[in-house]
């Protein structure tokens, strides 16, 4: 499994600490994949952009009124995390219950 997120994030962190063979990739360092964004973006719409972070609120509004994939772009760090994909192609956004329960995964 691949998860696209930040090596700061905690939540991140407890994701790969329990996800076995899973890889993190750090979207400061390498962003994710266009095609994988667009897909993201379709699947989850607003929610892919964390409204809550200390990045949304030093936008203008201005800023935050530009389509959601050119702010993940300019901000990578914007994108709500993990974003994780799994060997079959199928995205999770964040790390919920609901989300450790679909991968199979008791917490």
């Amino acid at each position: 499994m691949i998860i696209y997120g930040l090596k700061n994030c905690d939540t991140c962190r407890k994701a790969l600490k329990v996800m076995d063979n899973a890889r993190l990739y750090d979207v400061r360092e390498s962003p994710v994949p266009a095609e994988i964004l667009a897909e993201a973006q379709q699947k989850f719409a607003e929610k892919l952009v964390n409204t809550r972070s200390t990045t949304w609120r030093g936008l203008s509004e201005e800023e935050r009124a530009r389509p959601a994939l050119d702010l993940l772009a300019d901000h990578p760090a914007l994108m709500k995390r993990p974003l994780i994909r799994t060997p079959e192609g199928e995205l999770f956004l964040g790390w919920t219950r609901d989300v450790q329960a679909a991968l199979g995964i008791s917490g």
